[in-house]
């Protein structure tokens, strides 16, 4: 029985992506740079750093194919890659890497053999578990971006914005008679 395969992990990424990018249409520019803390990253580098991800999970797993963890020099393979969390981007500029990106992983996703998905790669020395299938670690690419999304939605929350699934959910929940 199939389940869940490479066009159903492509769609579930698609859907997580077109959500942070309401988030990061939602916030002003004059406020991709608040921080909640000074050691935090600012919006910007928070929308960057989720178009890094999918970067890096694309040259991993496909570019390179590694089947190992163990030797990888994640910051060299950080400099080689088109965006960096720390450049200075416009808006506009961050929105649009945010639909490419996501609309290149994605198609390069929902294209992959189950065979390749089930690959097993081994994971740094001292891991638990040692291995784990390239799906598993594709789906922590989207779990990655969720978990930064909340951070943005909080931050949306101090900036006095209130995020687009609140608003949503509350349109939704309004009497008939107050929506005509």
């Amino acid at each position: 029985m199939h389940l869940y395969g490479p066009a159903e992990l492509a769609a579930s990424i698609r859907t997580v992506r077109e959500n942070t990018i309401k988030i990061a249409e939602d916030i002003p520019e004059e406020r991709y740079g608040y921080r909640p803390t000074p050691e935090s990253r600012s919006v910007e580098a928070l929308l960057l750093h989720i178009v890094v991800g999918s970067q890096a999970a694309h040259q991993l797993h496909e570019r390179e194919r590694i089947r190992s963890f163990d030797q990888l020099d994640f910051s060299a393979l950080l400099k080689r890659l088109p965006v960096h969390e720390d450049d200075r981007r416009t808006k506009a500029e961050i929105i649009s890497q945010l639909k490419e990106e996501g609309d290149r992983f994605t198609d390069w996703l929902q294209r992959l053999p189950e065979s390749t998905l089930v690959e097993t790669v081994r994971m740094p020395q001292g891991s638990v578990p040692e291995t784990k299938n390239r799906f598993e670690l594709l789906v922590g690419v989207k779990e990655h971006e969720m978990h930064h999304r909340a951070q943005l939605m909080v931050i949306e929350r101090l900036l006095g914005i209130v995020p687009h699934i609140t608003r949503r959910r509350q349109t939704t929940q309004q009497p008939a008679a107050a929506r005509a």
